[in-house]
């Protein structure tokens, strides 16, 4: 769902915390179920260098902010809890810093405060990081929904954030207010000296991931039965990303409408400068229609949304299992992919009901363009080609393609965008290829399991 920023003044909210950073350690009733919460909650201002260690538990208590000049560090295997009555909720503010930087075998994990069977989308808000780096707002800076008062923005490309890596979220996501939501991973004018790397946010009660503007970039991102958007890039987002999973749970789509990416260069289409224009390489979106049965809820909409004069682009990736495969959206965006600013390129097309749509009163041809030759895009009518080993279910998922599949070859990485040192090259075309990198740390089944 495409929101709108919240520009207007601050105060007017009267939500910008400005209490202290209180540690309370006696136990807690746990988001009003029979549960104890015996651990650490977490409430107010983090506003010097502290450290949350793997050998207790943590509660987020309302918004909890670390403050410009602070570091939180997290140390691996620690499990932070979301509290559901408060919506819970970690930001960290422009100058602060995040190092949560968890391992495979002992990631980092932010979940629900509900008891195991009662976890639900939405339970707490989620992970906000605000940077210094460059948005195409007015002013050069904006004010983030979910009302946090968090403002981010700024003209240092390279600011540094900190590290999340090996980090899970699950259960976040919540409306604050009627189109101004909090993401599983919202990252605002984040910079490229950040590192983001082995994330998954599942059941996110709105999008799993939100870029606002800034230049970070990202790999081995999962986002899994998530309910908006997966991959929302908005006002001026500029980063790589390389390595990304979605899996769609049919019966679960917004009402706004839900789409594997979604892109907007602003909220009016402008031509605010930097423009979105973010690269995304070996992604693979698995969308509601894996199988020829499958009844998707009505508001599924696209595996990628491309509108509002974005100039994001497509590497190396799979598009799969969506009423519409792509939606390239206004005669700006048009002209932006007949420029190549805008560029999809050996990517695939598999199992959409409808392949390509325009937008209305559009004589562009999408098929055309898409089906380019030297783009060596390929359309396939379903998933049976694509040769993906095992199920798509909550407990038991294995994406990894068999042998004879189209996946397992013909990436490029010739294209100008791609040769940066950031992108890693591969033969295979989407996520996975003969390694399934989500093994160890990441878990399909965390309504049911014991923290």
């Amino acid at each position: 769902m495409k929101k709108h920023l919240l520009i207007a003044a601050l105060a007017l909210t009267g939500l910008w915390g400005c209490k202290e950073e209180s540690k309370t350690t006696t136990p807690t009733n746990n988001n009003n179920n029979t549960n104890t919460f015996n651990g650490t909650v977490l409430t107010g201002n983090i506003g010097s260098n502290d450290t949350l260690r793997a050998n207790t538990k943590y509660k987020l208590q309302g918004f909890v902010y670390v403050k410009p000049g602070a570091t939180l560090v997290i140390e691996p295997g620690t499990v932070i809890f979301g509290d559901k009555s408060s919506k819970g909720t970690l930001i960290i503010e422009r100058g602060a810093k995040l190092i949560a930087d968890g391992t495979s075998s002992k990631p980092i994990v932010f979940t629900s405060g509900e008891a195991k069977g009662s976890r639900s989308y939405g339970d707490w808000g989620g992970i906000i990081i605000c940077g210094k780096a460059p948005v195409n707002l007015p002013g050069g800076e904006g004010l983030l929904e979910g009302g946090t008062g968090a403002l981010f923005g700024g003209t240092n490309p390279t600011d540094n954030s900190g590290i999340l890596r090996y980090v899970r979220i699950e259960f976040g996501g919540i409306a604050f207010q009627p189109n101004n939501e909090i993401n599983g991973l919202t990252l605002g004018g984040v910079g490229s000296g950040t590192t983001i790397e082995n994330i998954q946010v599942s059941y996110s009660g709105d999008d799993a991931y939100e870029w606002f503007g800034g230049s970070v970039n990202a790999k081995n991102l999962v986002s899994f039965r998530n309910w908006d958007d997966d991959f929302d890039t908005d006002n001026g987002f500029t980063g790589m990303v390389q390595f990304g999973v979605v899996v769609r749970d049919p019966a679960i789509a917004d009402q706004s409408g839900s789409n594997g990416i979604e892109s907007d260069n602003d909220g009016q289409g402008t031509d605010a400068t930097p423009f979105t224009a973010p690269v995304f390489c070996n992604i693979s979106i698995f969308g509601p229609l894996k199988e020829s049965t499958t009844v998707a809820d009505a508001n599924y909409r696209r595996a990628a949304h491309i509108r509002r004069n974005s100039r994001h682009s497509v590497y190396n990736s799979l598009l799969a299992g969506y009423p519409v495969g792509l939606l390239i959206d206004g005669s700006k965006c048009e002209a932006n992919a007949t420029a190549n600013s805008l560029n999809i390129q050996k990517t695939l097309l598999a199992g959409c009901t409808q392949n390509f749509a325009t937008a209305s009163g559009s004589t562009w041809d999408a098929a055309a363009w898409f089906n380019t030759m030297g783009k060596s895009n390929q359309v396939l009518a379903d998933y049976s080609t694509l040769g993906i080993v095992g199920s798509f279910n909550s407990t038991t998922l294995s994406l990894l393609p068999t042998t004879g599949s189209a996946l397992l070859s013909g990436a490029d990485f010739t294209p100008a965008p791609l040769t940066n040192s950031f992108f890693t090259p591969v033969t295979h075309l989407g996520a996975f290829g003969s390694t399934d990198w989500t093994t160890g740390w990441t878990n399909f089944d965390p309504q049911n399991t014991d923290y």
